[in-house]
């Protein structure tokens, strides 16, 4: 795996480039979801600058999927990394409640600022994210503004890292999330101009949890599952080979409808990353 090519150079080349980059910003906290971007900036933060030189901060709120915070948080504890979960309040932001296309950049900036803070009240002058290569070619993703706004570091990119090579040293390093799913947040779900509400959060939750039992009953297994809310309707997306068998699967429809959607219509689709930011929103937002 050491000499395997990734991108433009080996996955050994390519882990040693984000020691160094690591190591020459030296002591940082990590803005730590517990995906795949992150657990590497901060698995590169031990082995750089040892477990006393990172601090992993991972923000709580409506947003965050259930379990995130307990897999962050173990992966945390095998790294020997302190790990702090501070309360952010997202939906105190009206661009963030408005849930226009700069959704992200509002909740990036109430959680890279509860991260500052509490990173400071730690000894902790920098903060890193995830970002990596890709993202930062992405034109859908406006939160990488509020990064630069802040001065935030950003190991991956610096260390041009594409999402491949993240996986490959990942696994290279043994790490269990090299082929996580990738976990947006709940948020991330609810087409644009359809305000974010606590209840439409929770509610996308309660679904995808729902699906999970659903398809573990009928032994089906999708990688990617996301609950769009659409405001009419409710799209449940999962991996294309899967997406059929499970479209006939009552427990899934009803488990939706139980989660909070009610009758709302539900369709089963293929998964499509990024689907919403190339769909037109509605014409006028639900009361």
């Amino acid at each position: 795996m050491n000499g395997e090519s990734v991108g433009d150079g080996t996955v050994g080349e390519k882990a040693a480039a984000l020691l160094s980059a690591v190591h020459a910003t030296g002591p940082f906290t990590v803005a730590y979801s517990g995906g795949v971007d992150s657990a590497l900036v901060l698995a590169a933060g031990v082995r750089a600058l040892g477990p006393d030189g990172v601090l992993a901060v991972t923000a709580v709120s409506e947003s965050l999927a259930s379990g995130e915070l307990g897999a962050a948080r173990a992966l945390a504890d095998d790294l020997g990394v302190v790990h702090l979960a501070p309360r952010t309040e997202e939906l105190n932001r009206p661009g963030y409640r408005a849930n226009g296309p700069d959704r992200c950049y509002f909740c990036k900036s109430e959680v890279l600022d509860t991260i500052t803070a509490v990173a400071r009240d730690h000894g902790f002058d920098l903060v890193a994210t995830g970002t990596n290569a890709d993202d930062a070619a992405d034109p859908f993703r406006p939160g990488i503004r509020a990064g630069h706004e802040r001065g935030i570091r950003t190991p991956l990119l610096d260390a041009g890292l594409t999402k491949a090579d993240v996986r490959a040293v990942s696994r290279l390093w043994s790490l269990p999330t090299w082929d996580k799913p990738a976990t947006p947040c709940l948020a991330s779900r609810i087409r644009y101009g359809i305000p974010v509400t606590p209840h439409r959060l929770a509610r996308v939750d309660r679904a995808e949890a729902a699906v999970r039992r659903a398809l573990h009953r009928a032994g089906l297994r999708s990688e990617q599952l996301r609950v769009r809310d659409l405001g009419d309707t409710a799209r449940v997306e999962l991996d294309t080979e899967v997406a059929t068998a499970a479209a006939g699967l009552t427990s899934l429809t009803d488990g939706v409808a139980e989660a909070g959607f009610g009758a709302t219509p539900v369709v089963v689709d293929g998964f499509v990353s990024g689907r919403l930011n190339h769909e037109r929103p509605p014409v006028t937002e639900e009361p």
